[in-house]
């Protein structure tokens, strides 16, 4: 199983920002990876120097997001969205997506669920709970 570290996945990112402004070739996870980038132009400093990367502390308390956990995520929902798992999250997100019209601001809201169902899993102790998830999604799309 792929277990990246901390340091992996900033480092990754900050490759990934590299290429694409050197316009170099990348495989199929940069690719992803780089459209998001797009998506986000505001997190380009934070990606630009991998060292300090790794380095920089991400509490909060200067009231800054963290930019890699952000593009993780996106990465981690188009992953689910690909794969269909938890099953139905494919279903949910592109519902959410043609209500907001935007897949983008979907993974935003489906972020939401994925950090409080992460939360509370680490919260009880329990194993995450895909089911609860996937229905905080399903609210968020048919909610007005």
């Amino acid at each position: 199983m792929f277990n990246p570290s901390q340091s992996d996945v900033r480092r990754f990112f900050c490759a990934v920002h590299a290429k694409s402004r050197a316009q170099q070739p990348m495989d199929a996870l940069e690719t992803l990876a780089g459209q998001w980038l797009q998506e986000h132009p505001e997190y380009a400093p934070e990606l630009a120097d991998a060292d300090a990367a790794v380095a920089k502390i991400f509490d909060g308390a200067d009231g800054a997001s963290n930019p890699f956990l952000h593009l993780a995520m996106h990465l981690s929902i188009s992953e689910q969205c690909s794969i269909d798992q938890p099953r139905g999250i494919r279903q949910a997100v592109e519902l959410l997506a043609a209500r907001r019209n935007s897949l983008h601001n979907a993974h935003h809201e489906a972020m939401e669920c994925l950090g409080k169902m992460l939360w509370e899993s680490q919260r009880s102790g329990r194993p995450p709970d895909g089911s609860a998830y996937i229905e905080c999604v399903q609210r968020r799309a048919t909610a007005d």
